[in-house]
């Protein structure tokens, strides 16, 4: 079982006909999760892109998530499944997968954040703090929400929108610590050498992140 605590690079991307070797390089470059975020292709393509993807997130030691569908996750063997709010419940999923799959659990307001915490998911996201291409007609929830959830949560939020090489640093800085990356690689000219970037940048502003003493 993956413990996503000390994860912090989460990909989603899209079925791509380069994914072969996409993947590899942005695993690579420090991406640590990986989701196959496809809501539209037939199961058949969904099927195709995943069984190409989790053998390179094996490889990786890297978990390998799929998006809505708990019974495709089963039927590949992913390592769990990601689901918003209208689609299957997190009860649902962990009944069809198991307690030690990783469950995850969009929200996109305080009173669905409310809502989720006490759901058996292994973590959420929170977002988008600005609005994005990826969730069209969805406005942007600030960077104040995603700060707030990651205070309530006693597991990992990771924080959507807009999330790229250039504002990284200033994020780890307000606070926030587990990041999901879209756009930023999947239409990247060179993936590998902007996943190397965000890593870099990303564990550069958690090294001057004060250590909390123990308890």
């Amino acid at each position: 079982m993956f413990d996503l605590n000390d994860r912090r690079l989460y990909l989603c991307v899209p079925q791509r006909d380069d994914m072969a070797t996409f993947l590899p390089n942005v695993l690579r470059g420090g991406v640590d999760v990986v989701q196959l975020r496809e809501k539209d292709l037939p199961l058949d393509e969904q099927l195709r892109a995943a069984r190409i993807m989790l053998p390179i997130c094996r490889d990786f030691g890297v978990p390998f998530i799929v998006n809505d569908s708990p019974d495709l996750a089963l039927e590949v063997g992913a390592d769990g499944v990601h689901v918003g709010q209208d689609d299957t419940s997190v009860a649902r999923c962990r009944e069809l997968l198991g307690e030690k799959a990783i469950v995850g659990l969009s929200t996109h307001s305080a009173s669905e954040f409310t809502d989720a915490l006490p759901q058996a998911a292994t973590y959420f996201s929170a977002g988008p703090i600005v609005p994005t291409p990826t969730k069209p007609g969805r406005s942007g929830t600030g960077l104040d929400y995603a700060l707030t959830c990651q205070m309530r949560s006693d597991r990992p939020v990771f924080i959507t929108g807009g999330v790229g090489p250039d504002n990284i640093t200033d994020l780890v800085r307000a606070g926030l610590r587990h990041f999901v990356i879209v756009r930023a690689l999947t239409e990247a000219n060179d993936p590998y050498g902007v996943a190397v970037a965000l890593r870099r940048a990303l564990d550069a502003a958690m090294s001057a992140v004060p250590v909390e003493p123990a308890q």
